[in-house]
């Protein structure tokens, strides 16, 4: 059976002194920064519209531009630009890496997931706009320490967009009651990132982290106001609409590569995880969906591996 997967990104930054970031603008990054075919990443992308007309798509909802706007894409997010003209801003790319001074900004980011697209008022694009110039300067030039200080400059990027998408702490970071959450509260959190992960039962899951089936239940409960089953049936629904938008699989195909074994049942539970068909979610977004964008040199190819040069992995 062949399929046909979603194609992956990787992130390749030019060497001497390579870094797993890279910061410029659409033109500048590369033409994939304004990819028009559904495509995920294995790193980050924040992308600033300045101006530009049309629509972007993640995970299969379509966001209209209004510029300025902020948007975070994660690594497995498919996404895609659909109809645009004049798009112009800031593409910054990076993986987890580059975190490690501010480990933390990975639970912004997760909280960023939830609210993609985000449009600053006028004062403060005025300084986001400033902070992207100042990182793409210190990127340029490469002084001494900048790794350093474009890491700084990043999570003060984050925590803008933060403040930005409705302040406090993201939900990955803090419970229900506002408590600080478990590492395999985290743990598992990131694992829902995986594509795959949907494919997973809960003892499986409890079994990658190294706990028990009991506890997972009792701490992602705590953490999130739900447990892992309902989250992993979520993370299975978002992977089979990214199958349904991002490729030309017929439904039998996506039922199988999300782990069904037989096509009527996966239709019986898309519909009442839904409330439509696969095959009427489909029509839909393609009817109302939009096309992608990514940035550094992105290196392209599929799921199984990818060739090419940009600052994607094309």
């Amino acid at each position: 059976m062949t399929y046909e997967p979603v194609p992956l990104h990787r992130l390749e930054v030019p060497a001497p002194n390579a870094l797993p970031f890279a910061i410029g603008s659409f033109d500048t990054i590369g033409p994939l920064s304004r990819a028009g075919f559904p495509h995920r990443h294995v790193f980050h992308e924040v992308v600033y519209v300045t101006s530009g007309s049309g629509t972007h798509v993640v995970d299969a909802v379509p966001w209209p531009l209004s510029p300025p706007n902020l948007c975070a894409v994660a690594p497995g997010q498919v996404h895609h630009w659909r109809g645009v003209s004049g798009l112009n801003g800031w593409v910054v790319l990076f993986t987890d890496d580059f975190l490690l001074e501010h480990p933390e900004d990975r639970e912004t980011l997760r909280g960023l997931r939830e609210r993609p697209w985000l449009r600053p008022p006028r004062d403060e694009a005025v300084r986001l706009s400033a902070l992207l110039r100042e990182m793409d300067r210190e990127y340029r030039a490469r002084g001494e320490g900048f790794a350093s200080v474009l890491q700084s400059y990043l999570h003060v990027l984050l925590v803008r967009a933060s403040r930005l998408s409705g302040g406090g702490p993201p939900a990955a970071a803090a419970g229900p009651e506002g408590g600080r959450v478990s590492k395999a509260a985290r743990d598992f959190g990131r694992l829902l990132e995986e594509p795959e992960a949907g494919r997973l039962s809960v003892r499986e899951c409890a079994a990658r982290l190294g706990v028990s089936a009991g506890h997972l239940n009792e701490t992602v409960r705590r953490a999130t106001g739900r447990t892992p089953g309902q989250l992993l049936r979520r993370a299975r629904v978002l992977e089979a609409k990214r199958l349904l938008t991002g490729t030309g699989m017929t439904v039998g195909q996506v039922a199988r590569q999300a782990g069904f074994s037989d096509p009527a049942y996966f239709c019986r539970f898309f519909r009442r995880e839904t409330g439509v068909t696969p095959g009427a979610f489909r029509s839909g977004a393609r009817e109302g969906g939009g096309t992608g964008a990514d940035g550094g040199t992105e290196r392209g190819g599929t799921e199984r591996g990818g060739t090419g040069t940009n600052h994607h992995d094309r």
